[in-house]
């Protein structure tokens, strides 16, 4: 996956212009991703986004199935951004950012055009150390991400959220306010409510030296569910440390996050946040991480060898109110990446997960991907 080292930096970016005192910069890739994928309790939809890229709750569980393979292929992860930069009278710089891709948009169809809509995935002004828009949560240490064709990579087992906030960077310190959302599991179906009265809080330190990085982060929030006359909520937390180690032209990622009602913030949201016993809210705990060691074997190839896994402890008293929720989450992955010039990567990536549910039923998936991307 490419992302931003830093929030502030832009992907592939190249200095387009100056107008008056704005730099004005873009930058992107296009990427094409074909991909075979075995399941082996049943093949899901080809609507399902679990087909686009790897989504660990998408992975059927039940009894084996002798279905085939199924073959897709896509652009949508392609990515443009934009932004620009401006000196001020007082000296300071106001930046801006705003990024696009089709990913996971409405729109489109793969029976004539594949003419899918782009979404909004940043949208931010940042200013004497303020950042406000849509970003990358604080939460999330989007540097630890190990590099792979898969669009996350290690999905269950990392924090992974964009959403609006207000953000204060001082030193190794940042803190925001970011915008609140609830899953929560009601009679074994999620409802997402969006009724909480207060933002999500978050704080991180970070810790940068030659040997790499290390963040440590914390996130506090308000689980609500305010429907059908109910008024409840309970609080969640959750604490993550992630980084990166260099071993010479190598480096190692990890990421080890732990919480109470942590939900979407985890495994893109394999489990929910709480159960409703129709009563009160009982917040699910969970833990998770990742580690990612990537090898350069020459200037032109490199691969990444991937292990990442998430844990849930449901309440077994309510599963009459949970229905058969994730119990857990593995996955494995190793690529081959092929660069004959710099920013343009050919790859190959076979990827083995597995997840099973608190009944004991499980399920599991291969992937084979290739991938051709170009960043400009």
């Amino acid at each position: 996956m490419a992302v931003c080292a830093a929030l502030g930096s832009v992907v592939g970016s190249a200095h387009a212009a100056t107008i008056g005192d704005t730099d004005i910069s873009y930058g992107g890739y296009v990427k094409v991703d074909a991909m075979w994928s075995d399941y082996s309790a049943g093949t899901i939809s080809g609507d399902s986004i679990g087909r686009d890229f790897y989504v660990p709750s998408t992975t059927p569980v039940g009894p084996d199935a002798d279905t085939d393979a199924v073959f897709d292929m896509h652009a949508r992860q392609s990515r443009f951004n934009f932004g620009t930069s401006t000196k001020t009278r007082n000296g300071k710089t106001v930046k801006t950012k705003i990024e696009l891709d089709f990913i996971a948009s409405i729109g489109g169809n793969e029976r004539v055009t594949n003419s899918y809509s782009p979404r909004i995935r940043q949208a931010y002004i940042s200013y004497d150390g303020w950042l406000i828009g849509q970003a990358w949560s604080n939460f999330q240490n989007v540097s630890a991400l190990p590099e792979t064709l898969d669009f996350v990579g290690p999905a269950e087992g990392t924090v992974f959220a964009r959403q609006a906030q207000v953000r204060y960077s001082v030193g190794n310190w940042a803190f925001s306010a970011e915008n609140p959302e609830s899953s929560i599991t009601v009679n074994g179906a999620r409802v997402e409510t969006d009724d909480a009265s207060m933002p999500d809080f978050t704080a991180r330190y970070n810790h940068k030296a030659d040997w790499g990085h290390i963040a440590v982060t914390a996130l506090a929030r308000q689980l609500t569910y305010k429907q059908n006359g109910f008024d409840e909520d309970e609080t969640s937390f959750g604490v993550s440390v992630s980084g990166r180690v260099n071993l010479g032209s190598d480096n190692l990622k990890f990421m080890l996050t732990q919480g109470k009602g942590l939900g979407r913030y985890v495994g893109l949201n394999v489990a929910h946040g709480a159960v409703f016993d129709g009563d009160e809210l009982d917040a699910i705990d969970s833990t998770s991480g990742f580690i990612g060691y990537q090898h350069h074997w020459n200037n032109h190839f490199r691969s990444t060898f991937l292990y990442s896994f998430f844990s849930a402890d449901n309440n077994t008293d309510l599963l009459a109110f949970s229905g058969d929720p994730t119990e857990s989450s593995v996955s494995y992955s190793a690529n081959l990446l092929y660069s004959p010039v710099k920013k343009l990567t050919f790859g190959v990536e076979f990827k083995h997960a597995e997840r099973e549910t608190e009944s004991g039923a499980d399920g599991d998936l291969d992937r084979l991907q290739f991938s051709a991307k170009y960043a400009f």
